[in-house]
């Protein structure tokens, strides 16, 4: 997708080219986003354009009538969060293009209303597992091949760091600063930050070595032989280490493999704070490691669902 910028202003024709190319660039660069997004509006925007090419609509530009009909479609068996994506990806690049948003129009606005009270704007959240249930698993857990082992030192990382799977996958051996006081991982980007601000989270030793995420990772380095790029890679036929770095979705594997099919990789986050959460951390507290920025945030991740338990209704002094 291309982006078409253009100064406006009564100077521009006495810009060089250099500059007006370079405007178009950082323009370019300010609407795509991060890559993981830039991979979504492009999986969305062909959604649509499917959906146009079978109905006889034009995709581009859209009308509001045809943008209203799309969502419609949607809204038998997509939740309110997958419409809402599609139509930021079909909304951006108009914005691409300096062309106004359909999603504006006001007729428009009302639709999404009816679907909204219709289809409510629940989330489906991925559940959080007890620190039992982690104990146990890694206990039990076999580190004979690089495979096991590389598991057991993303998810015990994972969890401990409350990680992002796309932070995971990020991070290079040189990220990792081992102290006597414990290991301190630097990240260059995540999602609540975009822009390289200087962002760290500190993981401890644990007094039990079967559960310590510090030596866990230290043998793993160890296995690696090597002092820079990717820390977490795949692991080949023949317990063979290769130098591709993981992805994504194989990290979201391992958590299914491990824990059940009805766990993701977000559950490491979400069983983070939960855990923290029940043993008496506060937000503060969790925000640091976690880099939320609000305490909003946090209240909306941790997994508590008896009702009974941790309710002030057992405070009330009657």
């Amino acid at each position: 997708m291309e982006t078409h910028l253009s100064i406006t202003n009564r100077q521009s024709n006495s810009l060089s080219i250099e500059i007006k190319e370079k405007v178009n660039e950082y323009g370019r660069l300010g609407l795509e986003g991060a890559v993981n997004t830039q991979r979504a509006y492009k999986s969305d925007f062909k959604d649509f354009n499917e959906w146009c090419e079978t109905n006889g609509q034009i995709p581009f530009p859209v009308s509001p009538e045809t943008l209203a009909a799309y969502v419609s479609h949607l809204a038998d068996t997509c939740k309110w969060a997958t419409i809402n994506r599609r139509l930021a990806a079909i909304s951006k690049l108009h914005q691409f293009n300096n062309l106004e948003t359909p999603t504006q129009n006001r007729i428009f606005r009302i639709v999404m209303e009816g679907i909204k009270r219709t289809k409510g704007v629940r989330q489906k959240q991925a559940p959080a597992f007890k620190l039992n249930i982690l104990k146990q698993l890694l206990r039990d857990f076999e580190t004979k091949t690089h495979a096991d082992l590389r598991n057991k030192a993303l998810l015990l990382l994972g969890f401990t760091g409350a990680f992002r799977r796309s932070e995971l996958v990020a991070l290079n051996v040189e990220d990792l600063n081992f102290t006597e006081e414990g290991l301190v991982v630097s990240m260059q980007k995540s999602k609540t930050n975009q822009y390289g601000d200087y962002e760290e989270k500190a993981i401890f030793y644990s007094p039990e070595a079967v559960l310590c995420p510090i030596r866990t990772l230290q043998i793993w380095i160890k296995t690696l032989e090597k002092t820079t790029n990717a820390l977490f890679v795949r692991v080949r036929k023949g317990d063979r280490i290769t130098k591709d770095r993981l992805t994504d979705k194989t990290v979201n594997d391992l958590v299914k493999t491990y824990f059940g099919e009805e766990f993701s990789a977000h559950s490491l986050r979400a069983s983070f704070i939960t855990i923290a959460k029940i043993n008496g951390a506060d937000d503060s507290e969790i925000m640091r490691q976690s880099k939320h920025k609000t305490s909003a945030m946090i209240q909306r991740y941790t997994r508590i669902e008896d009702i009974k338990k941790h309710n002030a209704g057992m405070k009330l002094g009657l």
